[in-house]
């Protein structure tokens, strides 16, 4: 293989047996689980990274389920996602990422930036409740309750709500382990189709873990829930502060 076939089809790794295709990725029947709550806004300010600003000191828990996507399969993610504004646009910096899938931690981090770390979340229905898990190993480090559908949401306001721009802090180190890149991205979510959204009533526990630590940003008090189901297109981002540069 010379030079010029490398270049032609070096896109992702494995260079000859890529871990994900080419995007966009398009996501049918994706179901979001979503409690926002109240932290310590002193623990929130310790890992926001400037130029992004958090109005107040909230955050959004999120159990995803995502049973067709392409080119990633079938899978479940949690994490954390903080309202932000920057150059005084509303948006999301998302946090934190657990999920059970090898393609899509490959591609978010190697792509986007995305903070994934491999993990076992879980969403389950439970009689009248949707119980929502996450696993670190044998460890658990989060559990979300909520009702069953109990008071439809505006799925206008939902589809408003996921087309603001959305923030990532992408880092790939040289080889010799320091930051050969280091830059936020902004990407956007398209084509958006919700099908049904819910509120309900639902609570969040946090529990410590030294490695999956959305306990160091804690429930002071839940503000609200929202369960929705929704077809979208993960597009590609932009760059819009390098840190090397800076």
């Amino acid at each position: 293989m010379n030079i010029k076939n490398v270049k032609e089809r070096a896109f992702a790794m494995p260079l000859t047996n890529p871990s994900y295709p080419k995007g966009p990725y398009e996501f049918r029947n994706r179901e979001y689980f979503i409690v926002t709550y109240r932290t310590d806004p002193v623990a929130l300010a310790n890992v926001l990274p400037e130029p992004l600003i958090a109005p107040d000191p909230i955050v959004m828990f999120e159990f995803i389920k995502m049973p067709d996507s392409t080119g990633f399969g079938d899978y479940t993610e949690s994490g954390q996602v903080i309202p932000v504004q920057f150059n005084g646009e509303s948006g999301s910096y998302v946090h934190s990422m657990y999920l059970n899938d090898d393609a899509p931690i490959a591609g978010g981090r190697e792509i986007w930036g995305f903070p994934k770390k491999e993990a076992e979340p879980s969403v389950d229905h439970e009689g009248e409740a949707i119980v929502g898990k996450l696993h670190y190993g044998s460890v658990l480090c989060a559990t979300m309750t909520m009702g069953f559908k109990h008071r439809a949401l505006n799925k206008l306001d939902i589809e408003t709500a996921l087309k603001k721009p959305n923030y990532v802090l992408k880092i790939i180190p040289h080889v010799d382990g320091e930051p050969r890149i280091c830059e936020l991205v902004r990407y956007y979510l398209k084509n958006i189709t919700v099908k049904e959204a819910w509120t309900s009533p639902a609570d969040l526990q946090l529990f410590n873990h030294a490695l999956a630590d959305v306990a160091k940003l804690p429930v002071l008090e839940v503000l609200s829930s929202k369960h929705f189901l929704v077809d979208l297109t993960l597009d590609l981002g932009e760059v819009v502060h390098d840190y090397m540069t800076d």
